[in-house]
């Protein structure tokens, strides 16, 4: 049995590195130098915000200083906000010295039906003027490298519907240095860049934090309205757009989040508040996926350690190689963030406390809470009926 463990988390791991579209090389990013254009197109940035004042400042003024050719505005929805944000967001403008450039938009009450982020982003994206070609869609806690925005629409500019970046996330304490690489590791895994990349493969994915969004794309797939209740939305964004043309998703080098994580806890809410929606509210999906993540990221150091013990050699030896491939795979994903650091070998633990949140989250949906999000609540939806 320990045998068999083993060789199946050699074979999986055999498998990743070599057959799943080497999504570990993290090797996919905007090119450094941009191509020149005859004229730059009109940008539109919309930052849904919901009670960000301590962080929506910076956010603002990194897309008021763009080093941006052509005309760039900024909207941001203000959410029901009681702590300030859009008087923030108006003191950052003045700082600039671009007022003239943003816009503060009151997003209406929400009605059933819609998530709170993408119902402030469907009111943004009513007020972008209709000669605009892109629609930059970020977070209020981006902030943005001053050339982002103008590697972003070089590269939307070889016909791409789409172009997202996962920004750097923060990654200072002990809760991020342990759980940010890994986070970024799995998406990868789960969205391997170089597939969505790719027009013949129908995997799509995308970052929240950094979306460069073709007007007319978005018109054409239905706009906002066609995604609204959805949770995971940069993902269910970018899986409707490709549909209809192609994308792209890859690392940013210097546009970073600024919202910590200071705490294990942190990270938990964050994780637990969509992980059983990515799952589809699926018992058996669950199941599934807290099996895969002991076999492959627990099994091969268990097998390593704990195998000699038993006479076992074959399945120590075959636990081993799994474990070599799983950090050799990891590696560069880890220097991104960590550098030559030896507590690379700490990512079994933070798989299982993926796994952990992951089931955390089921929980909360049984016990009737759904996803939660700036103070709201989204219960499972409901069974759409299949008449007979």
């Amino acid at each position: 049995m320990l045998t068999l463990a083993a060789a199946a988390a050699l074979a999986a791991w055999v498998y990743f590195v070599f057959f799943h579209g080497f999504f570990w090389r993290a090797d996919q990013r905007l090119p450094a130098e941009t191509k020149a254009l005859e004229r730059w197109p009109d940008v539109a940035a919309v930052i849904p915000a919901r009670d960000e004042a301590p962080v929506i400042g910076g956010a603002v003024e990194s897309l008021l200083r763009q080093d941006y050719r052509g005309a760039l505005t900024v909207i941001v929805v203000d959410d029901a906000s009681q702590d300030g944000t859009a008087a923030a967001t108006q003191a950052a403008a003045e700082r600039t010295g671009a007022k003239d450039r943003l816009s503060v938009v009151a997003a209406p009450p929400l009605p059933p039906g819609w998530s709170g982020k993408l119902w402030a982003v469907h009111n943004g994206f009513a007020a972008v003027p209709t000669q605009t070609r892109y629609l930059l869609l970020t977070d209020a806690d981006i902030v943005h490298a001053p050339d982002a925005l103008r590697r972003l629409v070089a590269k939307a500019e070889d016909g791409l519907d789409l172009v997202s970046l996962m920004v750097k996330l923060h990654c200072k304490t002990f809760a991020e240095r342990l759980l940010i690489p890994a986070f970024v590791f799995f998406f990868q895994k789960l969205y391997p860049f170089p597939w969505v990349n790719d027009r013949e493969i129908s995997t799509a994915g995308a970052a929240g934090g950094c979306m460069l969004v073709r007007r007319d794309a978005l018109v054409r797939a239905g706009g906002i309205a066609a995604i609204k209740d959805a949770l995971i939305d940069d993902c269910a964004l970018a899986a409707m757009l490709k549909k209809k043309g192609p994308i792209w998703l890859g690392l940013a080098d210097r546009t970073a989040s600024v919202r910590r994580y200071p705490r294990i806890g942190d990270v938990w809410r964050m994780v637990a508040r969509t992980a059983y929606t990515q799952l589809r509210h699926s018992p058996l999906l669950l199941l599934g996926t807290v099996l895969g993540m002991i076999l492959l990221y627990l099994g091969p150091p268990l097998a390593m350690v704990l195998c000699p013990f038993a006479g076992a050699w074959t399945a120590a030896a075959m636990g081993a190689a799994a474990f070599a491939l799983m950090l050799y795979a990891y590696r560069p994903t880890w220097e991104f963030y960590r550098g030559d650091d030896p507590a690379i070998v700490l990512l079994p633990l933070a798989a299982l406390l993926y796994t952990l949140m992951t089931i955390s989250s089921a929980l909360r949906h049984a016990r009737g809470k759904g996803g939660a999000w700036k103070g709201r609540t989204y219960a499972k939806p409901p069974k759409k009926r299949v008449d007979a």
